[in-house]
C-alpha cells in the first residue's frame, strides 16, 4: 500500500517525532511505500522521492505560532481577525495535502497527533478538511489529548473553545485511533464511543544500542569527566513534566562527588526558558556545579557525521550510563524507559501518571520507583546499591533487556499495524 503520514515535525527527540520513525521503518518492512509530509525535517536531509516540507505545518512557523498565541496564550479581542487566519490557513493546508496525496497516490494517511492535540490548529483542521475531500480511510495516532494538558488549549474564546471539542480528536467514520496507552484507549470510549488499537512505544531490539564502543568510547573525556566519575543519564528534553529537578536532588543525596548527572536534551520547547532558568538556580543552591552538566551540544538524537566532530548519539550517552532517571511526572507513554531497557540500563523512575504502572511497570520490570518523586532513605539505599554492584547492575539490565524484548519490540509494533491496515482495507471496500 502506499502510505501517507502527516506530521508538525519529525528529526529531533520529540517523542511523536521518534514514534512515527518507528512506525515508518516497519510499514516500509512490511512492504508498503511510505510518504511523509512534514512542516520540519529536524536533524536530517530531505529525501524528496518520499519527503515533501510544507512549511505552514510547522509548529515553529509564523502561521501556527501566531494562531496558537492568539487563541491560547495571547488573546487581544480580536476574534474575528483571528478565525480568519485559522480558516485561510485551514484551506491552504487542506490544498497542499490533497494535491500531495492524489500525486503520491496515497490509499491509507496516517495524522501523527495532528488530529489529537490542538498544538496547531490550523494543521488538525486542514487535515480533516483533506480526509472528507479524499475520503481516504485514515489512522490518527492519538499520543495525548487537551484535557491531559490542564489549561494549556484553553480559550477565552468560547467559538476557539468549540473547534478543539468538535475536531480534537478527530471523529470521522473513516478515521481509525491507535492510542499509545489503555488510559487513551478508555478515555477514547468512554467520551466519545470510539474504538481504537493500544499500540505501545516500542524500540528495535534487533539493533545493537547503548554498546560501548570505538565511536564513543571517548565520551566521558569529552564530556570532561574523570575515568572514576560515573554517569546517569536523564536523556530527555528539558520541560518541567520530567522532573529533572528529582535527578539534580538525588545527585546531592548521592554525597559523592563522582556522581555526575548528564542531561542530553535542549531546552528549546521550555516556553522563555522559565524551567531550565530554575534548574540552574537549584544546582546554584545546592553547589552541585560540575556535577549537572547540560550536553545537547554533544550528544544528539542522531550521531552527525561530521569529520572532526565529537558528536555523540543518544546510544552513546546510555553506554556509558550507570543508572538512567526517569522521574517525569506525566507522560503518554515514555520513550525513555524504553530506551534505557533497551541499552541495558537500569531505570530510576517515578510512577507517572497515568500510564507508568498499568501498561509499563505493572509487566514486571525491576526498578527503582519513586512515587511523587519522593525519595526514601530506602529507595536511595536500592539506587546506591545498584550505582555501585556492577554484577547486581548487569543483571538487571539483562532481565529488564528481555522483557523488554517481549513487549516492546518492532514485532509487536508490526502486529498493531497490521490490525489497523486491515481496518482500512474493509473501510476502502
Amino acid at each position: 500500500m502506499r502510505i501517507g503520514i502527516l506530521i508538525g515535525r519529525i528529526g529531533g527527540v520529540d517523542g511523536v517525532a521518534l514514534e512515527t520513525e518507528k512506525w515508518i521503518k516497519v510499514f516500509q518492512k512490511m512492504g508498503h511505500e511510505v510518504f511523509t509530509l512534514s512542516g520540519q525535517f529536524e536533524e536530517r536531509k530531505l529525501d524528496s522521492k518520499w519527503e515533501t516540507l510544507v512549511s505552514e505545518m510547522s509548529f515553529f512557523s509564523p502561521e501556527g505560532f501566531w494562531g496558537q498565541k492568539k487563541a491560547f496564550h495571547f488573546p487581544d479581542n480580536n476574534l474575528p481577525e483571528l478565525l480568519e487566519h485559522i480558516h485561510f490557513y485551514e484551506k491552504l493546508i487542506c490544498d497542499k495535502i490533497t494535491d500531495w496525496a492524489r500525486d503520491k497516490k496515497i490509499e491509507v494517511l496516517v495524522s501523527e497527533n495532528a488530529s489529537a492535540l490542538p498544538a496547531h490548529l490550523e494543521m488538525g483542521l486542514g487535515i480533516r478538511k483533506a480526509i472528507i475531500e479524499l475520503d481516504l480511510p485514515t489512522i490518527t495516532h492519538d499520543h495525548d489529548f487537551h484535557w491531559e494538558r490542564g489549561s494549556r488549549y484553553l480559550s477565552p474564546y468560547p467559538e476557539i473553545n468549540k473547534i478543539v471539542d468538535d475536531n480534537f480528536p478527530l471523529r470521522l467514520p473513516n478515521v481509525f485511533h491507535a492510542v499509545i496507552n489503555t488510559y487513551g484507549k478508555t478515555t477514547l470510549s468512554e467520551r466519545f464511543n470510539r474504538n481504537s488499537i493500544v499500540v505501545p512505544n516500542v524500540m528495535n531490539f534487533d539493533l545493537p544500542f547503548g554498546d560501548i564502543n570505538s565511536s564513543n568510547i571517548n565520551l566521558k573525556q569529552n564530556l570532561g569527566l574523570q575515568k572514576n566519575d560515573y554517569i546517569l543519564a536523564q536523556v530527555t528534553r528539558i520541560v518541567r513534566r520530567k522532573g529533572i529537578e528529582t535527578a539534580i536532588r538525588l545527585i546531592q543525596m548521592l554525597e559523592d562527588k563522582h556522581a555526575k548527572l548528564v542531561i542530553t536534551g535542549n531546552h528549546s520547547d521550555d516556553e522563555g526558558s522559565l524551567y531550565y532558568n530554575e534548574l540552574m538556580d537549584l544546582i546554584h543552591e545546592l553547589k552541585l556545579e560540575g556535577q549537572v552538566l547540560f550536553s545537547s551540544h554533544i550528544i544528539k538524537n542522531y550521531r552527525r557525521q561530521i569529520p572532526g566532530s565529537n558528536a555523540y548519539s543518544l546510544s552513546d550517552a546510555y553506554a556509558h550510563a550507570k543508572a538512567s532517571t526517569y522521574f517525569s511526572t506525566y507522560e503518554g507513554f515514555g520513550n525513555a524507559f524504553i530506551e534505557s531497557v533497551l541499552a541495558k540500563c537500569p531505570v530510576f523512575v517515578n510512577n507517572y501518571k497515568p500510564v507508568y504502572w498499568p501498561d509499563i511497570g505493572s509487566k514486571g520490570f525491576k526498578t527503582v520507583m519513586l512515587e511523587d518523586n519522593n525519595i526514601t532513605n530506602k529507595t536511595l539505599a536500592d539506587m546506591k546499591e545498584i550505582i555501585h554492584n556492577e554484577k547486581l547492575n548487569r543483571e538487571i539490565g539483562e532481565f529488564n533487556y528481555e522483557l523488554g524484548k517481549k513487549h516492546f519490540s518492532f514485532d509487536t509494533l508490526e502486529e498493531k499495524l497490521t490490525e489497523l491496515l486491515d481496518l482500512a482495507v474493509k473501510y476502502k471496500s
